[in-house]
């Protein structure tokens, strides 16, 4: 183990909340004295840097928020709470943002940006924040958690070498990527662009499609998470895919709470609670090895096969016309948005014949099994990245 000092992060870094001028809609300006409008939606999952910014505010909007500049570093502070990101612009931050300032030298932002996104750091931050179904981080619960902090040269050392080994999880990422790009292309050329839906087909509502649901899921308190029954939970799924089957969280469930939210294969699931970029999200649930049930921030539905296959649904639901669907339905609060079980009952979607989209899921069988291979491959690396990231902020890297 290493002998480097550990110091409060709030002796590292001023810490301090973004703010909202309120209604925000009435601040959105395309005037050229406009301020950069930092949101989750400008952040990616693939990049650690946030360089441009989709809207700006008025100059008076931005008395009332947080301004931040080029290498502060931000925190989201709920839902997907405790992921970092490094500023590359100038700006303003709601408050769903913690920006974090360094104050003393010796510090390097992409050695913090590492140990931030760490999963050492973000189980103190999970151990401290408030909430069981949606966590929040606020400023002294994040100052008051010790980092470990080597030299200078040290930080910068174990930063490019984590750099190094996250180009190859980006690598196949983006592979992934190209994957599903493929099979919404495949989509399109055999159905049409459902927003225009040039082959005329019918588009009933969802209701009409299913056989049961949709239905929300089970909500625990967080004192019945540890063990038990493995739990679908809203970080677990991506893209119509869930990719990460085999570290669910457990929770303690009845046998009734079993039968009621346990899911079976062919059921699909959808994110009813998340910042608007990720709300609507959904996944066909694979083969199970074992009983699973899903948490509250999500629905279930089940098909009616006769009329719509769960292959087509899914890439269906893929579609930006889908998505377009979820933006004017959603429900917007503080830091998150929302759909309720009317709104998903009420999705247009287009109903091919049935023959139709045995074809189109017979045709994406390849790319499916492509895609099980790289998520299978880049498993394999988050395991091998984590391993050398607690290698690393324990001062065992050679």
């Amino acid at each position: 183990m290493s002998d480097w000092p550990r110091i409060p992060l709030g002796d590292i870094f001023e810490i301090a909340r973004g703010g909202s001028p309120r209604p925000i809609d009435a601040y959105i300006t395309d005037a050229d004295d406009g301020i950069n409008w930092i949101s989750i939606a400008d952040a990616s999952d693939s990049s650690k840097y946030i360089e441009r910014t989709k809207r700006r505010i008025r100059p008076e909007g931005a008395t009332r928020s947080r301004a931040v500049v080029p290498g502060d570093l931000l925190l989201t502070n709920s839902m997907s709470f405790g992921r970092p990101y490094i500023m590359r612009t100038t700006g303003c931050i709601h408050d769903g943002w913690l920006v974090l300032a360094k104050k003393r030298e010796g510090i390097d932002q992409d050695f913090f940006y590492r140990l931030l996104g760490s999963d050492a750091i973000y189980a103190a931050f999970a151990r401290l924040a408030a909430g069981a179904t949606v966590k929040n981080l606020n400023i002294d619960l994040v100052k008051g958690v010790s980092v470990p902090v080597p030299t200078l040269p040290e930080q910068r050392r174990i930063a490019a070498i984590l750099d190094q080994a996250d180009a190859l999880r980006a690598k196949r990422r983006e592979a992934l990527a190209q994957l599903d790009s493929l099979t919404q292309s495949i989509f399109i050329e055999m159905f049409g662009d459902p927003q225009s839906n040039p082959m005329q087909w019918p588009q009933p509502c969802l209701d009409e499609l299913t056989e049961s649901g949709p239905q929300n899921g089970l909500y625990k308190p967080s004192t019945d998470y540890g063990s038990g029954t493995p739990i679908l939970r809203i970080d677990a799924f991506y893209n119509g895919a869930v990719t990460k089957l085999t570290t669910l969280k457990r929770v303690r469930v009845s046998a009734d709470e079993l039968r009621v939210f346990g899911l079976a294969a062919n059921d699909v699931v959808i994110n009813r609670v998340n910042s608007i970029e990720y709300l609507g999200k959904s996944a066909l649930i694979p083969a199970l090895e074992e009983p699973t049930v899903f948490e509250s921030n999500m629905m279930r539905f089940r098909t009616d096969s006769g009329r719509v296959l769960p292959s087509y649904l899914i890439a269906f639901l893929q579609t930006q016309f889908i998505k377009e669907q979820i933006r004017a339905a959603s429900k917007d609060a503080v830091n998150q948005s929302s759909i309720n079980q009317q709104d998903v009952k009420a999705f247009k979607v287009s109903s091919p014949p049935v023959a139709l989209q045995q074809s189109f899921a017979t045709r994406i069988q390849s790319v499916e099994a492509l895609k099980a291979t790289h998520r299978a491959a880049l498993a394999e690396l988050d395991a091998l990245f984590a391993s050398l990231q607690h290698r690393a902020f324990a001062g065992e890297l050679s």
